[in-house]
Formats: structure tokens, C-alpha cells, sequence
């Protein structure tokens, strides 16, 4: 969720000491005193910055002081650093030669607003999904081990990311191969519960002084011919440390766990990490940080503030008497509104209903519902498996629930979606948010697979709406189907269709005809649906919505296919095995042989820049429509020359 306010400096900040830093190598020269002056100076221009910009914002001001302590303390990028999810990188990137260019992050010609290898080499791994720091980090200690080469793996895990069973699945392997690992845990309030004082932050220090770890790894050895006097004295240690730190955890699974710290306090940071730096094997710093740190209204709503929206300058708007008018312009709503929307009506009408979400009630549109439905709303954090798994459960029991869930997030439970739901037939509705293109967030976010990976699924019913009110009715469908069910829809807004309110079962498989022409026939899967009609109106083409994507409308497309020269199928997804696909076997099963073009995403990754742009590269703007379309007329007119020639 992105929020837009004014007071954010409108003026670049003096940044006299930042200014002077473009690598961390020139961070490591700087006197430790002048750290704290780094900091205020880097958490301005973070704010100048996104405000020129936009993008993430809150998790990135909590890392100010523990971005500049790493890269202080460690030598980066010999060091690997590695980031978990990319939302705290912000400060990460300024530090790394990107001072500039962050003025554009997110824009087609500036930088990623997420770790990319390509981007940089202090950009260790490649992040957008969370929880793959620690699995990633261990596997850079582990070659570096295997290469005989010294150097140290950090991963920084938080905002949420400690969560996924996937991090947990990487701390349990690290503690069983004394890897020299070190992971920062951020606990930013969006992950563990908070234990601080005075007592603690006493403790971590001695806990990573170098003559208490002396003492701790000499003692096991004294202590080994001597079991159960090794036994005491571990667990009098872990004792002492549960007393005051909610580490144990972390002790058990085989991490030297140290803290919690303050992780705005510089010289403890920088002092902790030099003591660090020095041990060997799996180590867990626990920094406790405020997210939005610096700026109030970020600091009190840490949720909302995740991110900003680019702070435009108001201007004030010259209009002529002739263009004014009473009547306001129609309100569009995003298709997360809509969903939010039918899932509270639907709830109202069906006690059955539960909703789960994997960390994205406010992403998905479900916080009215957790509201009105609290009985019935999981959030069940970050952690995409269970949540598909928990509503096979679910389902099991008679109870209808209804997984909101991001295309490309449904991708880390493909083996439940298959084994736990499909296979078994469960009443499962899938709302697949963020399908398609995703502008700015890039292509780690782009829904640019569901209906391929779907629609391959037995018992599975797959629907891409084209507007809003076809969303609200397929959503009412799919819940009402006997099986497991997808709707695939996209970020931001519709076209500006009114949804009814009554809610109707569409006929399953039927698609519908939406402009009658002749010669060439679109058939448009989902929200291309404007595009299609206005390309059609170069043609005088016939445009079906097609609706479905399994089951394919066999009959309509055999309509089509007998009395149109060329079929041309349209879809926000890879062309490969989507829902173009569906097209041409359906015609191969009825041997039929009209030409197909099929229009879709290309078989690479689109950069980040806004969704329009990406459109256009993709060719799925009109004008890209339109121009393949006479392309590939020409060439079947050219070989119907060549064949009446011969």
C-alpha cells in the first residue's frame, strides 16, 4: 500500500558527508565518529529521494544505522552481503555507487527497487520474493569453504521474512554444517515480539565479546570427556539467555545467538559486528528496529507507509468555462476493491466462507473483511504452502474457503496447489492478484505464468475476466463450482465497468462475442480486452472474450476458425503453454486449421518501468496489435501468392 504526503522535503538536503561516498570502501575510511553524521544525512536523502521517486519506503529508513554498520565492518563486496526481500535496500543501494540514480529507481531507465546481480556487484543475490536469504547466504559459505577462500556470509532477514517455513528450513540446515555464517535478524515489529533492556543489551555485548566466545568454545572441549558436566553447563547458559532474550530458539536449532540490540544505536552495532566478524560458525544477530525510523508518520503506521506514491508538484489548472462540468468523473476501482467488496457480500450471504491470505490482507483488498469476518480471516503470514494446504484442510471439513493470494506468490505452493487441493478435487477458490504485468515492481512480481501453470492442472477451473463486473460475477462462480477454481485478475484499476451487484453463475466454458467483423478474429483472454477492440477497429475484426481458459470454449473458437482467415489470441501471460495454447489444441482435437498468431508476454523477463511501458515492449498495446496483426496477414497473403503461382 503506497501513501503520498507533503511533508517530505521538496528541496534536495544538504548531504555534504554522503556526497562523498560512492563505494563502501570510502565508508570504510571515514572516522567512527563521523558514522552518526552519515546517518542523518542518508536517512534525508532516503526521504528526498522517494519522494522524487516513489517506492519503498518504511523498511529502508529502519536499516539506516545497520546498513552503514555492515558495509562498514565488512569488507564488501568480498564479503557477501545478502538481503532478504529488497524492500530495506534503499540505504543499501546509496551506499553502492546509486546516490543519483535513485531518483529514478523503478522508472525504465533507473535501477531495480529490489537486489539485482546485474545491477551491481555489491547486489549479491537476486531478491522479490522473501525468506531466500539465508538459504542464499549459505550457499555462497558454503563455495566459498569449498573454493578454500576466507571470507564471511551475511544474510539480513526481516519486514516480515522470518515467517516463511523457508527460512527456518535454512537456519536447521546451516547449525548442522558450522558454515561461517552470520544472519542479522531485523525485528522491525513485523516479525518477533519485542524484548528489550537494559539487561539484554548488557548481555549481548558480553555474549559477542571475543573473551567470552574464547571461554565458550574452549570450555566444550575441557568438557567433552566430562558429559554430564558439558550438559549442565549448556544448559545453564541457555538458562541465563532465555532469562532475558527470546533466542532459545535459535540455540536449539545450533546458532550462537546473540542479542536483542538496539539497532539504531551505531557504536553497539559497529562493536557487536567487529566482535562477529571474528567467530566462527553459524551465528544469529538479533537488531530490534523501528520501521519508517525518522519520519512519524511512518514510525505510527509502519503498514501503510511500506511504501510511497511520487510526490508530484501541484500546479493549478487553467480550464475554460466550456470545459467545466457538474457531473463528476466516474470513480474506478481497483480490482483488489472489487474483490474486497464480493468477499464481504459473499461472506454476508454464506457462513461457510473463510478467507486466508499469506501476508497480504492490505495487498489483496481483505482488511474490511478481517474486520467484519474476524472468525473467518487467516493471515497466515508469509508463508504460501500452508496457507494452500491449510484450505485443503479446510475444504475437507465442509467449509468453503477462498485463498487471496499473488500470481506470482501461488508459484511457491505449486506442490500443494497440485497434491493437496487438485488432486484430491477440493473446494478451493484461488483469487489471483497481481496477474499479469506489474509495472514498476518488475518482472520478480509479473503474473507472467498462472494461466500456463494452471490450466496443465486436472479438476482445475481457470477464468480471466475482462473488466470489473466480470470479475465480481466469476469470483461468484468459481466459489460456487464444485472443485477447485481460479480467477486471474490484475494490479491497479479496470476499465471503469460498474459492477452489479447481484451476483450470477456464468455459464462455465462459454465465452462471448464482443464486436462482429470479418477476415480476423481476437480472441482476448483477461484485461487486454480495450486494446483488442480498438486494434479490431483497423481490421473491421470480430473480438470474442473468451472468458475461460479451462475449459477452452471449443465451440466459439470452432465458429471462429470456420469463418475467419485468421485467429489471433491475446493474453497478459507467456505465450507458452497459455492461454493460446488452449486455442490451437483445441483446434488440432477438431482437425481444423485455421492460422493462429498468438500474442502474449515474450519469452524473457520485462524490465521494471510503468505497466503502459511494459505493455508496449511486449507489443500488447493497440498499436502492437494492430501491427502484428497486418504482419502476419501479409505473410499468409504472400504465401497464398506463392502457392497459386506454382
Amino acid at each position: 500500500m503506497a501513501q503520498t504526503f507533503n511533508n517530505i522535503p521538496a528541496n534536495r538536503p544538504r548531504t555534504p558527508l554522503l556526497d562523498t561516498i560512492n563505494n563502501p570502501a570510502e565508508l570504510r575510511a571515514l572516522e567512527e565518529s563521523q558514522l552518526g553524521q552519515l546517518a542523518d544525512e542518508l536517512r534525508s536523502y532516503l526521504l528526498y529521494s522517494v519522494g522524487k521517486s516513489g517506492g519503498h519506503f518504511g523498511a529502508g529508513l529502519g536499516v539506516i544505522e545497520l546498513t552503514i554498520a555492515l558495509h562498514y565492518v565488512f569488507t564488501t563486496p568480498e564479503d557477501r552481503l545478502v538481503w532478504d526481500v529488497g524492500h530495506q535496500t534503499y540505504p543499501h543501494k546509496i551506499l553502492t555507487g546509486r546516490r543519483e540514480a535513485l531518483l529514478k529507481v523503478r522508472q525504465a531507465d533507473g535501477p531495480s527497487g529490489f537486489p539485482k546481480r546485474s545491477e551491481s556487484e555489491y547486489d549479491t543475490f537476486g531478491v522479490g520474493h522473501s525468506s531466500t536469504s539465508i538459504s542464499a547466504a549459505l550457499g555462497m559459505a558454503l563455495g566459498a569453504r569449498l573454493q578454500g577462500e576466507q571470507r564471511k556470509a551475511v544474510a539480513v532477514i526481516g519486514d516480515g521474512a522470518m515467517t516463511a517455513g523457508m527460512a527456518f528450513e535454512a537456519i536447521n540446515h546451516a547449525a548442522h554444517t558450522d558454515a561461517d555464517l552470520l544472519v542479522v535478524l531485523n525485528d522491525n515489529n513485523m516479525s518477533i515480539s519485542r524484548n528489550v533492556g537494559g539487561l539484554a543489551t548488557y548481555f549481548s555485548k558480553i555474549w559477542s565479546s571475543r573473551f567470552y566466545n574464547s571461554i565458550r568454545e574452549g570450555g566444550k572441549k575441557v568438557l567433552r570427556s566430562v558429559p554430564s558436566a558439558a550438559s549442565f553447563v549448556r544448559k545453564t547458559e541457555e538458562h541465563l539467555k532465555a532469562m532475558v532474550a527470546p533466542g532459545i530458539v535459535f540455540e536449539e536449532l545450533g546458532f550462537n545467538y546473540i542479542g536483542p540490540i538496539d539497532g539504531h544505536n551505531l557504536p553497539l552495532l559497529v562493536q557487536t559486528l567487529r566482535n562477529l566478524k571474528e567467530l566462527n560458525g553459524p551465528i544469529l544477530l538479533h537488531t530490534l528496529t523501528c520501521k519508517g525510523k525518522g519520519f512519524e508518520p511512518a514510525e505510527a503506521d509502519p503498514v501503510g507507509y511500506h511504501a510511497l506514491n511520487k510526490i508530484e508538484p501541484k500546479a493549478k489548472p487553467h480550464i475554460a468555462v466550456s470545459e467545466v462540468s457538474n457531473k463528476p468523473a466516474p470513480r474506478k476501482l481497483k480490482y483488489q476493491q472489487i474483490f474486497g467488496q464480493w468477499i464481504c457480500d459473499m461472506a454476508a450471504e454464506d457462513e461457510r466462507l473463510v478467507g486466508i491470505t499469506p501476508a497480504m490482507c492490505e495487498g489483496s483488498g481483505m482488511v474490511e473483511f478481517s474486520q467484519k469476518f474476524p472468525s473467518r480471516f487467516h493471515d497466515v503470514a508469509i508463508a504460501e504452502q500452508h496457507s494452500v494446504t491449510l484450505a485443503a484442510g479446510l475444504a475437507c471439513e465442509g467449509v468453503k474457503p477462498v485463498v487471496a493470494i499473488y500470481s506470482t506468490f501461488l508459484q511457491r505452493a505449486y506442490d500443494q496447489l497440485i497434491h493437496d487441493v487438485a488432486l484430491q478435487n477440493l473446494d478451493v477458490l484461488f483469487c489471483l492478484d497481481r496477474s499479469g504485468l506489474v509495472g514498476e515492481d518488475g518482472a520478480t512480481h509479473a503474473g507472467s505464468f498462472d494461466l500456463s501453470y494452471l490450466r496443465c492442472i486436472p479438476n482445475m477451473l481457470v477464468m480471466a475476466p475482462s473488466d470489473e463486473n466480470e470479475t465480481r460475477q466469476m469470483l461468484y462462480t468459481g466459489y460456487m463450482h464444485s472443485g477447485p477454481a481460479a480467477v486471474r485478475y490484475p494490479r491497479g484499476t479496470g476499465a471503469g465497468v460498474a459492477a452489479n451487484t447481484e451476483m450470477t453463475a456464468l455459464t462455465i466454458g462459454k465465452g462471448i462475442v464482443r464486436r462482429r467483423g470479418k477476415s480476423v478474429a481476437l480472441l482476448n483472454f483477461g484485461t487486454l480486452l480495450p486494446a483488442a477492440l480498438e486494434a479490431a477497429d483497423a481490421f473491421d475484426a470480430t473480438v470474442a472474450d473468451m472468458r475461460f481458459v479451462k475449459p477452452v470454449d471449443s465451440e466459439l473458437v470452432a465458429k471462429l476458425a470456420t469463418s475467419h482467415e485468421l485467429l489471433v489470441t491475446l493474453e497478459e501471460n507467456t505465450t507458452q503453454g497459455g492461454a493460446g495454447s488452449a486455442v490451437s489444441e483445441s483446434l488440432a482435437n477438431m482437425d481444423l486449421q485455421t492460422p493462429v498468431l498468438h500474442l502474449g508476454l515474450p519469452d524473457n523477463y520485462l524490465e521494471h518501468a510503468s505497466h503502459a511501458e511494459q505493455l508496449k515492449q511486449a507489443g500488447l498495446d493497440s498499436q502492437g496489435i494492430a501491427r502484428s496483426i497486418e504482419s502476419r496477414l501479409l505473410r499468409l497473403r504472400k504465401a497464398r501468392v506463392k502457392v497459386l503461382a506454382r
